[in-house]
């Protein structure tokens, strides 16, 4: 790839992956703890991550970050150029199936936070990036083709894998059977206020003991993970929809459109319109 140059953003939102590549000064996003796997490959420039609460490091040209579902992110740059691939749990175990790399029941997890030298896997994001930017005939066959490519390189040589009695994969994702109604519940009523009480009720616990189970269980706070589904849904209807942003915000559970904005920068790096503009139809 070459040096960075002008800003540049450009999204791809299928139902089972996302592609965000982003190039640009002054970078920033804080992404609380997700459902789905993440990677980002570093083009350019470096950049400045922590994940969680631990110390944070420095992600340089040519190394590669990957993020198991209940991580939280926060990542900063004077200048940076990278691509951000987000996959459902579904996808990587559909993959670990199809090739007998996993069987049933099975827990995928990320060896290593930081992958450097690995030239292939490398290779792949870069094919990803420059396919995003031709967009020409048979765009989305390829992209395909290069995701599930590439999440086979990272099942055979930078995933571990354990089978899990508590996980397993429902409509909402991969998740711990004691806390699935309470997550159902997130999926099904984002456009509403919901009190820690009626989340906790349904996993029949009590608001301080379900906090405290949700927090280890996934990285993150109820309302913290509820938000990130919020900023999910949102990107789907901003791809797939012609609402306003006030109507998206309004669908996701916000009652300012300007507090909307903020979450959804804060989170993906960018305003609702222009992640809109971003997209790559």
């Amino acid at each position: 790839m070459s040096q960075p140059k002008a800003q540049s953003d450009r999204v791809f939102l299928r139902s089972q992956y996302a592609l965000h590549f982003k190039r640009a000064p002054h970078v920033r996003l804080i992404s609380e703890a997700r459902a789905d796997y993440v990677s980002v490959f570093q083009f350019n420039g470096n950049l400045q991550c922590a994940i969680g609460e631990e110390e944070a490091f420095e992600l340089s040209k040519g190394n590669v970050l990957l993020l198991d579902p209940g991580s939280s992110l926060s990542a900063r740059a004077r200048t940076a150029e990278y691509l951000m691939l987000t996959i459902s749990p579904s996808l990587v175990l559909d993959c670990a199936a199809r090739t007998a790399l996993v069987g049933a029941g099975a827990n995928v997890s990320f060896r290593s936070i930081v992958v450097e030298h690995d030239v292939r896997l490398f290779r792949l994001a870069q094919d990803l990036a420059d396919e995003l930017m031709q967009e020409e005939a048979g765009q989305e066959m390829v992209i395909g083709a290069l995701i599930e490519q590439l999440v086979v390189h990272l099942l055979r040589h930078h995933s571990n894998v354990r089978r899990s009695e508590e996980l397993e994969l429902s409509r909402v994702g991969l998740v711990d059977r004691r806390i699935r109604r309470a997550i159902e519940l997130m999926h099904g009523n984002m456009g509403r206020d919901l009190p820690l009480e009626e989340i906790a009720a349904a996993a029949y616990l009590s608001p301080f003991h379900f906090a405290r189970l949700f927090k280890k269980l996934t990285g993150a706070s109820p309302h913290a993970y509820l938000a990130t589904l919020r900023t999910t849904r949102a990107q789907t209807l901003l791809a797939e929809t012609d609402l306003s942003i006030s109507e998206v915000a309004e669908r996701v559970g916000y009652s300012s459109p300007s507090h909307f904005t903020k979450a959804f920068r804060q989170s993906t790096g960018l305003t609702p319109r222009a992640f809109r503009k971003a997209i790559v139809k």
